[in-house]
C-alpha cells in the first residue's frame, strides 16, 4: 500500500516531498488539502496532524508532519543508498544544517513574505521583508561559495527543500543573477535534473496566485 501524502502543490513543503519521493521512484497516494477552505482544520485532519500543517505522511501506523522528517524518513526506509541523506556523521550534520536553515530561514522568509498578499491584500512585499529575503539569498550564495550543491558536492534533501523554497521565493522577490550567481548557477543545476520537473505545476500556480494578488 503506498504511504499517503496530505498536501497542496502551493507549498514548497509540499513540494520538497514530492521531489523527494521522485528522486527514489516511491509511489504516493496524495490527498489534497484546500487551505482556503479550511480544510486543514477539520477535525479529521487535526488528529493526524494538530499543527495544521501540510504536508503530512501516513505510512502504516507511521504519521510524519514535517517535511524535512518526512524526506529523512523516505530516505532510510527507501533508498538502496545513502547518497540523498548520508550516515556519515559529518556529512549528515551539513545535511541537518541546511535543513534547519531551510526552517528557519527560507521557509519563513517565504511565509512573511506571502501572507501579506495572501491574507491582508496587500499588492507588493514589505520592503523591509524583502530585504530579509535578499539577506537569506546572501547566506545561501555563501553556503555554495565551494560546492555544487548546498551541503556539498552531490545533492542531498537539502537541494530539494532549499531549491523548493528559493524557487518559492523568487516569485515574490526575484532571485538578482548579479549578486548572486551561484545560487543562480544552483537553481539552474536543480531545474536540469529529471525529478525536478514535479516542482513545476505548484510553482506555475503559485506565479499565478501571486500575479492575481498584484494586479
Amino acid at each position: 500500500m503506498a504511504p499517503i501524502l496530505y498536501m497542496t502543490l502551493l507549498s514548497p513543503p509540499s513540494r520538497a516531498v514530492l521531489i523527494t519521493a521522485q528522486a527514489l521512484g516511491i509511489e504516493l497516494e496524495l490527498k489534497n488539502v484546500d487551505l482556503a477552505k479550511g480544510e486543514h482544520r477539520r477535525p479529521e485532519y487535526l488528529q493526524l496532524n494538530p499543527l495544521h500543517t501540510v504536508p503530512t505522511l501516513i505510512d502504516g501506523e507511521t504519521i510524519i508532519t514535517d517535511s524535512h522528517a518526512i524526506n529523512a524518513y523516505l530516505v532510510r526506509k527507501y533508498s538502496s543508498d545513502d547518497k540523498l541523506y548520508p550516515r556519515d556523521h559529518s556529512k549528515r550534520a551539513l545535511v541537518d544544517q541546511r535543513l534547519h536553515f531551510d526552517t528557519g530561514i527560507l521557509f519563513n522568509s517565504f511565509r512573511n513574505a506571502a501572507a501579506p498578499l495572501f491574507y491582508r491584500k496587500s499588492k507588493e512585499v514589505p520592503q523591509e521583508t524583502a530585504n530579509q529575503v535578499v539577506e537569506a539569498y546572501r547566506f545561501l550564495e555563501a553556503f555554495l561559495e565551494k560546492n555544487k550543491w548546498t551541503a556539498g558536492g552531490e545533492v542531498t534533501i537539502a537541494d530539494f527543500s532549499l531549491a523548493a523554497s528559493v524557487t518559492s521565493l523568487d516569485v515574490l522577490v526575484p532571485v538578482d543573477s548579479l549578486l548572486f550567481p551561484k545560487v543562480t548557477a544552483w537553481i539552474q543545476r536543480f531545474q536540469e535534473l529529471s525529478y525536478a520537473k514535479v516542482n513545476e505545476p505548484g510553482l506555475n500556480d503559485l506565479k499565478e496566485v501571486v500575479k492575481k494578488c498584484m494586479a
